[in-house]
């Protein structure tokens, strides 16, 4: 029987989150902020009690391994930024997108995009798909809305990974399995 693109790109994304969830249930509230390397990102609270993540512009050399919370602030960077693109609402600016704070919050900001997230895969027909990519290739002529979503997925799955990397490398430091 065959597949339409939605829903295959729908199938794409929940089996990505279901590994991305598998990270997420066991991630413990110090994982977040843990620093792997002495060369890292993290995000930082400033004296209003928002939080910050390191960025440049240009990546720097050598690159700096994220922290956790980092990785979840670019999850949440990126995707606010997806899903206003596809809801024809403005696009906010890099430093509109803020971390919610500890790793309880954060795991639930991720989750509140995802159902989001699903509201417009569930609502997007084959003529959406075919649409121009509003984002991340605005101005390409052949990249379309099914490539963003496709994208969008590629991405999340690539971050599932270094989250869920950090995450075992942090307990097998501490001698936890």
């Amino acid at each position: 029987m065959p597949v339409s693109r939605r829903d295959l790109l729908r199938w794409q994304f929940d089996f990505t989150w279901s590994l991305f969830e598998y990270h997420l249930d066991r991630l413990e509230p110090a994982d977040a902020l843990w620093e792997p390397a002495p060369v890292h990102w993290t995000v930082r609270r400033n004296e209003d009690g928002t939080w910050t993540p390191d960025f440049e512009e240009t990546e720097p050399d050598p690159v700096p391994v994220p922290t956790i919370g980092w990785i979840t602030w670019h999850i949440g960077w990126w995707w606010s930024v997806a899903l206003d693109h596809l809801q024809g609402r403005t696009p906010r600016d890099r430093t509109e997108i803020t971390w919610p704070g500890d790793g309880p919050a954060a795991i639930e900001w991720l989750r509140g995009l995802r159902d989001e997230w699903l509201s417009v895969l569930d609502g997007i027909t084959d003529a959406d798909l075919d649409a121009p990519a509003p984002f991340p290739w605005q101005g390409d002529p052949e990249m379309t809305v099914a490539h963003t979503l496709a994208w969008a997925n590629a991405e999340l799955m690539k971050n599932a990974t270094e989250i869920g990397q950090l995450r075992m490398v942090r307990a097998a430091s501490a001698g936890q399995a």
